[in-house]
C-alpha cells in the first residue's frame, strides 16, 4: 500500500489506517476474536497505522489492540488518546495525563507509544501545559509523535509552538466536512491529518439502517443524521453515492474513503471495521483513483456534507 508522510518530524504510514473504537464500543455488541481477526487482516493487506484511545472501553480497547499487534509490534504504528472522563468531560491535567498515559503503555504492552493525542481540547488546562507534559514523554522515549484531536486553529498554532504536532485527528467524511477550514493551517504549519468516521459512522457504508435497528448503547441512536427529518434526505445522498461508485465497480465504502485519499495527500482515513471481509473491501479503496469528473459529481451530490449536524 501506498505511505503517507504525516507531518515533518518523520512519521510514515500506509494511506489507510485502522480505527479501533468499534472493537470496544460504540456499535453494538462486540465480538474478541472477530475484532482482533480484522485488526489482523488489516496489517496483512499493508495498513500499519492502528489507533485507539483510553476512552475505548477504558482500557479494554488498548488491551484487544495490544493483544491483535503483539506479534508484530515493530512493524506499525500504534496511536491511542487522553483526556476524556468516563461522563464525557475533558480532563487533561498534567496529574491526569500522567496517570493515563502510564496506564496506555500497561494496556497496549509496549514500551513506546507511536502518536499520543490529546482527545479533546480542555478549556480548563492552558494547552501550553498539557503539550509541555506530552512532550516529557517523547523526552524520555516513552511516546514518538504528538497529536491533537478535534482541535481549532489557536489551539493547533500554540500547541505546535510549544512542541511540533504530527498530526491532527477529526472526524471527516463526504458527510462531514467542516474540517476542510483548517487545511490551510495544517499547511502552514506542516501537519498531517487523520479523518476517523470516514465512513459517516456507516452511513457511507452501503449498510445503514434506521435508528431503531442498532443497539442501545449504539451512538448512532443520538446522531442528528438518523434524525427522522433528516434520515430520508441522507439516504437519497447515499443512493446516489452509490450508484456513482458502480460505475467505477466500488462500492460506497470504497467510493468515500478513495474521496479522502483524493483530497491531499497528507491525509489518511482509519475506517474501522470488527469484520475481515469488510476490512479487505474497505483496504481495496487504496487502488480507487477518482478522475477530475468523479470527484466533480461527488461535489454535486454533497457539496456541504449530509443534512443535519454530525453531533
Amino acid at each position: 500500500m501506498e505511505e503517507r508522510t504525516l507531518g515533518t518530524q518523520g512519521l510514515a504510514v500506509s494511506a489507510l489506517g485502522y480505527g479501533a473504537m468499534g472493537t470496544a464500543i460504540g456499535y453494538g455488541p462486540t465480538d474478541d476474536d472477530e475484532s482482533i481477526a480484522a485488526i489482523r487482516t488489516a496489517h496483512d493487506l499493508g495498513v500499519t497505522m492502528f489507533d485507539t484511545a483510553e476512552m475505548y472501553g477504558w482500557g479494554e480497547g488498548e488491551r484487544l489492540l495490544g493483544r491483535a499487534l503483539a506479534p508484530v509490534r515493530d512493524d506499525v504504528v500504534i496511536a491511542t488518546k487522553f483526556g476524556l472522563t468516563r461522563s464525557f468531560g475533558v480532563d487533561s491535567r498534567p496529574e491526569h495525563l500522567r496517570e493515563v498515559v502510564d496506564a496506555s503503555l500497561r494496556n497496549l504492552g509496549i514500551d513506546t507509544i507511536d502518536v499520543l493525542y490529546q482527545h479533546r481540547p480542555d478549556p480548563n488546562v492552558p494547552i501550553e501545559d498539557v503539550i509541555g507534559t506530552m512532550a516529557e514523554y517523547v523526552a524520555a522515549g516513552k511516546v514518538r509523535y504528538l497529536g491533537l484531536s478535534e482541535a481549532d486553529e489557536t489551539t493547533i498554532r500554540t500547541a505546535h509552538s510549544v512542541h511540533p504536532i504530527s498530526v491532527l485527528q477529526s472526524e471527516y467524511s463526504i458527510f462531514a466536512r467542516e474540517v476542510e477550514s483548517l487545511f490551510p493551517v495544517l499547511e502552514d504549519l506542516g501537519i498531517g491529518f487523520v479523518a476517523y468516521s470516514p465512513l459517516a459512522r456507516g452511513f457511507l457504508s452501503g449498510a445503514v439502517a434506521s435508528r431503531e435497528h442498532y443497539d442501545a448503547n449504539d451512538f448512532r441512536r443520538h446522531v442528528p443524521w438518523w434524525d427522522s427529518e433528516n434520515f430520508a434526505a441522507n439516504l437519497e445522498i447515499v443512493d446516489e453515492l452509490t450508484a456513482l461508485a458502480h460505475g467505477r465497480n466500488a462500492t460506497p465504502a470504497q467510493l468515500s474513503l478513495a474521496w479522502l485519499l483524493a483530497r491531499r495527500d497528507y491525509i489518511v482515513p482509519i475506517p474501522g471495521s470488527r469484520n475481515p471481509s469488510r476490512v479487505e473491501q474497505n483496504i481495496a479503496a487504496a487502488d480507487l483513483r477518482l478522475t477530475a469528473g468523479d470527484l466533480a459529481a461527488i461535489d454535486r451530490v454533497a457539496p456541504t456534507g449530509a443534512v443535519g449536524n454530525r453531533m
